[in-house]
């Protein structure tokens, strides 16, 4: 960001320590800091965004009884100190427990400070429930209407309005008061001429929706685009991207998705879910104190979000807590443990009683299996297992690329074009396959169903050559003619969806990838278990099946194995292993088959990380250049603090400030002259004896305000930084006071530290810099960007494209 000066002793700061960055590939508007509104809107265009000071409850200015607004607060773009944050809380709690002893209203006050987390967390998870009540509703019917209209309520999807019809069960989904586009149009539904009728309302649909989704995104908000995943993670390690979690982007986000969803795009609703909760906790925080004035408190907030948000999007609570401490979140206390917990079990009350889907379930896709797995299927299991992990490992390679050129070239800029020409091929090769042509839900609630007495599906056309049946469980039988075309039609949509995924994650669209993932899991996993099945079934008498599988037992559960094959590729493209676990038995309701899901899951991630370490979240930060310090990998190279820190040899000294020697007029030419986020203070330049760390922001509000609230500042008023400043001469002008700005405590390092310890630090203290001393003296500085440049140089990767791309 470029750095424009400042006239007149008005400065126009734009800098940061992580330069402009573009987001999910949306270009950066700055004028979209709805997520975080101004405190003072007189403050020269800072924000307080943040709020409070550095040291406490101690006044920022000597020349002012109250903290300055906009003082310790942080701009766009920039990284969180985190150590700062929660000094400012302990403080700022402690001084609220010393007042409850003094009265009545301190001790309530003291008692709903303490209570009002609890009530946040209650207020994310009714707004999240509802908006993904919401979503699953509206989505459910957009996705009918492609296909026809109900004649009773044009309202009601194809499921809701046969519920009053009066055909039978085998005739349910040909109810009267349902009319396809060639019943409505033509008054027949059969024949070539009403088939291409079909197709074509189809396919206009399909490009309607997902064209006022793009436009609705690149016109309102840019930030509305992708699963949010990656992004979700670099905030909650500590990045600032105003706008991001804004109430704009909560809005279309949750428009566009519908319109995504119901497109017929091969994209899900489940990772962008985690980015609409993430909104609605950003903008329920501004409602308290303590959370809208601390960036490190309001991201624990957003880490108990995004567990609700994958609690309403699988119907999995528990998993969700798993999901946010396993996959997205940086700092996870205990605390924030529980009040996930409570979050994700509101939000899925919520779903629940809002009852989307009209069958007691949060999601569309719960069965139950009944029938027990046999040890010898562990190797199906792990085959599944070996290809989740081979799929994820392509696809997160193929996607890079793709994005990449996207990124790099003319692709970019013609965002509307790209998701035209992906849905229309997308709505022409799903029509004739109706396992594409129905939606991604619908198609793996299809494949992990256990068939039935009364199951008319073509998966369930088997040969019924037995005489009685116990109950519901059928034995296996020999696969009729639907099966077989079952298969051939599933195989094709198995081809089309690994291809035809590649290209669309990533469009200026909102786009999921859990669903996708789970669908060509749940293909390769149904298409093995009907194998296995018609296997046993022929050759029971066969070695591996003689012990279990007698003739006419129910052996083989294909449904299962669809089950175990989603878990598989799921986890090979997130690397997600105990949350997936989770996730898939609370989907089943049965904790019988946590081993095979186990077997899978750890398969999947050990094939897909001999071929690549990343996830596709993982790949996508880095993709974008976002600041964020992975904690999961290790730092092995025997480099020093000396090593990395700036200044390096023979560039310039590093740029200081001296404690009581340096002029308004010095200083501000120093902030001109630089673009960097902070300065150190010295004793003295001779002596680089360190004193403490100032930010450029702060500096910049401090000096403005001094000009105008205190007289006697002029441009050469002497600038102090202790507590008792030199004696200057009677004709002197007025000293400005800026200790109460500066960190007495910065974090040091010798120069012969080990960058693992260094790289350590930064990981778990979530630092902005660190200041290199040698024998007391200073000598550097290592600010994240420096840590984060210099591993990507170890790992022989060009130190200049790891960031800001």
């Amino acid at each position: 960001m470029d750095q424009k000066g400042y006239r007149r002793g008005s400065f126009q700061s734009s800098t940061s320590d992580e330069d402009m960055l573009e987001i999910a590939g949306a270009p950066v508007d700055l004028s979209m800091a709805d997520d975080d509104p101004p405190l003072d809107r007189e403050m020269g265009g800072f924000s307080s965004y943040n709020g409070g000071g550095m040291n406490g409850t101690n006044t920022m200015m000597d020349f002012l009884e109250e903290p300055l607004p906009g003082v310790g607060t942080y701009e766009d773009f920039n990284t969180i100190d985190w150590v700062r944050e929660k000094s400012r809380d302990r403080d700022r709690h402690r001084e609220i427990t010393n007042r409850s002893k003094e009265s009545t209203w301190a001790l309530l006050h003291s008692v709903s400070d303490a209570f009002s987390g609890w009530l946040l967390m209650l207020l994310i998870g009714l707004l999240a429930g509802s908006l993904a009540g919401l979503i699953d509703i509206s989505a459910h019917w957009m996705t009918d209407l492609k296909e026809g209209v109900c004649l009773a309520g044009f309202w009601f999807n194809h499921e809701h309005c046969c519920w009053k019809s009066n055909t039978t069960f085998t005739d349910r989904d040909k109810c009267p008061e349902w009319k396809s586009w060639s019943q409505l149009i033509l008054g027949y539904g059969e024949g070539a001429f009403a088939y291409i009728l079909n197709y074509f309302m189809y396919v206009v649909w399909a490009l309607m929706f997902s064209l006022l989704a793009v436009l609705l995104v690149k016109g309102f908000a840019p930030y509305a685009c992708g699963s949010g995943i990656p992004e979700i993670k670099t905030i909650l390690s500590g990045f600032i991207i105003r706008g991001y979690l804004g109430k704009w982007t909560l809005v279309i986000k949750t428009i566009t998705l519908v319109l995504a969803v119901s497109s017929g795009l091969s994209l899900g609703k489940e990772g962008p879910l985690v980015h609409v909760a993430c909104c609605c906790g950003n903008i329920l925080c501004h409602l308290f104190t303590k959370y809208r004035k601390n960036e490190a408190k309001r991201r624990e907030v957003l880490s108990a979000a995004a567990a609700a948000g994958v609690s309403v999007a699988f119907g999995a609570p528990i998993g969700g807590v798993l999901f946010s401490l396993e996959e997205v979140s940086y700092y996870f206390p205990l605390k924030t443990l529980w009040r996930s917990f409570f979050a994700a079990l509101v939000a899925a009350f919520t779903l629940r009683s809002i009852n989307p889907f009209g069958n007691s379930r949060l999601v569309l896709f719960y069965v139950e299996f009944h029938m027990p797995w046999h040890l010898l299927e562990l190797v199906p299991f792990i085959l599944l297992g070996i290809f989740g992990g081979l799929w994820g490992a392509f696809f997160i390679r193929s996607n890079i690329a793709w994005c990449r050129r996207r990124k790099t070239t003319r692709l970019g800029k013609y965002p509307v074009l790209e998701v035209f020409v992906v849905t229309a091929i997308t709505a022409i090769l799903a029509f004739p396959n109706e396992y594409t042509r129905m939606s991604t839900s619908e198609l793996i609630s299809e494949l992990f169903n256990d068939c039935g007495i009364l199951d008319s599906s073509k998966l369930c056309e088997y040969v019924n050559d037995f005489n009685s049946t116990k109950g519901d469980d059928l034995p296996d039988r020999a696969a009729g003619p639907g099966v077989y075309t079952a298969m051939w039609q599933l195989a094709l949509a198995l081809i089309m969806k690994v291809f035809i995924t590649i290209f669309t994650f990533g469009m200026k669209v909102p786009s999921g990838l859990f669903i996708p993932s789970m669908a060509v899991g749940a293909i390769a996993g149904r298409l093995l278990g009907v194998a296995m099945e018609q296997l046993a079934f022929y050759h029971h008498d066969w070695a591996i099946f003689s012990g279990w599988c007698s003739q006419g037992a129910d052996c083989i559960t294909p449904g299962l194995y669809a089950m175990v094959g989603a878990a598989a590729c799921l986890g090979g493209v997130t690397r997600m292993t105990v949350s997936l676990v989770v996730i898939m038995f609370e989907l089943t309701g049965g904790l019988e088959y946590i081993v095979p899901l186990m077997a899978a899951a750890m398969t999947s991630k050990w094939v897909a990380d001999a071929i690549g370490r990343e996830g596709i979240y993982d790949a996508h930060i880095r993709l974008n250049g976002y600041p964020f310090l992975e904690a999961k990998e290790e730092f092995s190279h025997k480099t020093r603090a000396m090593d990395v820190m700036r200044p390096r040899k023979n560039d310039p000294p590093l740029t200081v400030i001296t404690q009581d020697s340096m002029t308004v007029e010095d200083v501000e030419t120093i902030v001109t002259k630089t673009t960097y986020s902070g300065y150190p203070v010295v004793v003295s330049r001779a002596s680089q004896r360190l004193v403490g760390f100032v930010l450029r922001r702060d500096l910049i509000i401090s000096i403005e305000n001094a000009r105008k609230k205190q007289d006697g500042i002029v441009s050469t008023s002497i600038i102090c930084f202790t507590d008792y400043c030199p004696p200057l001469p009677p004709s002197s002008p007025s000293v400005l006071k800026l200790r109460s700005i500066l960190d007495l405590s910065p974090f040091t390092v010798t120069d012969e530290t080990p960058m693992e310890i260094v790289v350590d630090i930064f990981r778990k203290l979530g630092l902005r810099q660190c200041l290199v001393t040698h024998n007391g003296k200073l000598l550097g500085i290592i600010t994240k960007k420096d840590v984060l440049k210099h591993i990507a140089q170890m790992a022989n990767q060009d130190p200049d494209s790891i960031l800001f791309n």
